[in-house]
């Protein structure tokens, strides 16, 4: 059996972007009813696209 670890949240840093309306709308009905936040589908949406990325070569790092 592995032993639990606590869970370490990452500093964060905020940001104003503005969406458009349409996919505003889109990101809040994938997420109704699921216990997750427009921000952390948003975060994980961009973590998804900055890996692929990488995965292809398309940026550094």
């Amino acid at each position: 059996m592995s032993n639990f670890k606590i869970p370490i949240i990452p500093s964060t840093s905020q940001r104003s972007i503005r969406f458009p309306n349409d996919l505003i709308e889109d990101v809040e009905n994938a997420i109704e009813g699921k216990q997750t936040t427009f921000t952390a589908f948003v975060v994980a949406a961009t973590r998804h696209a900055v890996d692929e990325l990488r995965d292809t070569k398309d940026i550094n790092n």
